[in-house]
């Protein structure tokens, strides 16, 4: 019977994120794994046989993260939930650096395109349940789901928090506290919702 492994795959993750958060995507090779963690390279390629695919498992621990609080947000069944769900990417990005940096320097369409064939499954459904939240949330604030209200829906509440700490995650600093009360501004006028609340 083999011993355990001495350094768990979290613990590898945990410290190619720590080097992502530090110095951003390039500086997370196996190397300077090794070198962190001071584990034998053999234990790191056991796990990973890859630098890709150690990448790959960085990016999807940190989807999986990031969407969690998204989802439980959108799903709270108030057309202001839009705001929650955005703020909270603002907020996970300003918490987690190393994930959120994970998290901007690639889509799942490149990794599903790129990365290895062994995680295609994975990725393909990473993201069944954002898309049946936002089509929930969509019918909730619009009254039904069209092509243009799920654009709109999308454009609002993904698209405007990611683009506002994307420039800060690259730099390598963390989105600053204003962006709070300019994407909240930002949802509330694209989704219209001081109608909802004059409505209700």
């Amino acid at each position: 019977m083999g011993r355990p492994p001495k350094f768990s795959a979290d613990q590898i993750l945990d410290t190619a994120e720590a080097l992502v958060a530090e110095s951003g995507l390039q500086s997370a090779t196996v190397t300077a794994v090794v070198e962190r963690l001071g584990a034998p390279s053999g234990s790191i390629y056991h796990r990973f046989a890859t630098r890709d695919l150690l990448l790959a498992h960085l990016w999807i621990r940190a989807a999986k993260d990031a969407q969690t609080g998204f989802i439980d947000a959108l799903a709270n069944g108030r057309p202001e939930a839009g705001v929650d769900a955005a703020l909270h990417i603002v907020r996970w990005s300003r918490a987690n650096p190393g994930r959120a940096r994970v998290l901007a320097a690639h889509r799942r369409e490149d990794l599903a395109a790129n990365w290895p064939d062994e995680l295609g499954p994975e990725l393909a459904t990473i993201n069944d349940d954002l898309n049946a939240t936002l089509r929930d949330y969509t019918r909730t604030v619009h009254g039904r789901i069209t092509k243009s209200n799920l654009e709109a829906t999308m454009f609002a509440v993904i698209d405007i928090p990611h683009a506002a700490v994307r420039r800060h995650l690259l730099d390598g600093t963390p989105p600053p506290r204003v962006l709070d009360d300019l994407v909240e501004r930002a949802v509330t006028q694209i989704l219209r919702l001081d109608e909802h609340r004059t409505s209700a």
